[in-house]
């Protein structure tokens, strides 16, 4: 038996398949000291294992965690990679905006959006409203290779995950970002206005240049129902425009939703925040302003 360190590449049915940079992936069972702790090793997380005299592994530990995701189950990544669309099926602003305040709340995560199937739709709307937010935003599709070259230099030496609603497209900008993934692409239906999720665990693949990248199950406007909710606090630092406004407000304590004298409705009337944006944050807002710890916690763990 040998000891060694590697990072959880897949994880699927109990099984933790771990890339300790030999070439192969070792497939390794966690002790039961995790059960006993509930802990969850995660996709991403760098590991030590001991390699089993059958060549399988058992997972010992884990190592300190920079970050992690609760939907996507993921991490120690390095930037969200959030992929939308303006074409059928088009991506609600808010979706983006839910899943974009779970990044940017994380430590050492940046957020990238990419509008797919720009040779349909350039997503013009889409483009404008992340562009002002701050985000970088890059314009890719993934049937006429337009901004591939730009996307993969975006994620290179970086451990991105990509997540958009289902039919965008993910699974064809990861094949054609690297065509040996082979991963499953399906037809939209036009009837439906939406796609089939075509990804059903979380799985690292690692690029010819340095990326190792995640594709991740779809997600839709009933799973944000399932995403983490962050802390009424934790909100208005989520949305990075708000940011220079903060602390500006007539009042302390400010929600930023119909207070006199506030600074962040104070720019959004002079142009300066997105209206879309700003919805968003009401409606999540809405959500989480009555919250007590143990909900958020159970929410978090259920």
């Amino acid at each position: 038996m040998t000891e060694g360190i590697g990072m959880i590449r897949k994880a699927l049915s109990g099984f933790y398949y771990v890339d300790d940079g030999s070439g192969e992936l070792v497939s390794c069972r966690a002790r039961g000291k995790f059960r006993h702790k509930k802990i969850t090793p995660l996709v991403g997380d760098r590991v030590k294992f001991t390699r089993l005299s059958d060549g399988s592994g058992a997972l010992d530990e884990i190592l300190p965690r920079k970050n992690q995701f609760q939907r996507p189950a993921v991490a120690n990544i390095d930037q969200l990679v959030i992929i939308v669309s303006g074409a059928i099926p088009v991506t609600e602003p808010f979706l983006i905006d839910r899943v974009a305040a779970i990044a940017d709340s994380k430590e050492h995560c940046d957020c990238l959006i990419c509008i797919n199937k720009c040779d349909l739709e350039p997503g013009d709307e889409l483009y404008k409203i992340y562009t002002a937010a701050g985000f970088p935003t890059i314009r890719v599709s993934a049937t006429t290779g337009e901004g591939i070259d730009t996307l993969r230099a975006a994620i290179s030496e970086k451990v991105s995950a990509f997540t958009g609603n289902s039919g965008v497209g993910t699974a064809s900008i990861l094949n054609a970002l690297a065509p040996s993934f082979h991963l499953q692409v399906v037809e939209v239906s036009e009837k439906l206005g939406r796609g089939r999720h075509t990804t059903r665990h979380v799985e690292l693949y690692r690029l010819e240049t340095d990326a190792v990248v995640a594709d991740t199950p779809g997600f839709s406007s009933f799973d944000t129902e399932r995403m983490e909710l962050l802390r009424k606090e934790e909100l208005e630092l989520a949305f990075r425009e708000f940011r220079p406004y903060l602390g500006a407000c007539q009042f302390v304590g400010c929600s930023h939703v119909k207070e006199k004298g506030c600074a962040i409705l104070a720019a959004l009337r002079e142009g300066k925040i997105m209206p879309s944006r700003h919805a968003s944050y009401i409606r999540l807002w809405e959500q989480v302003k009555d919250l007590r710890e143990w909900e958020l916690e159970k929410h978090r763990t259920g």
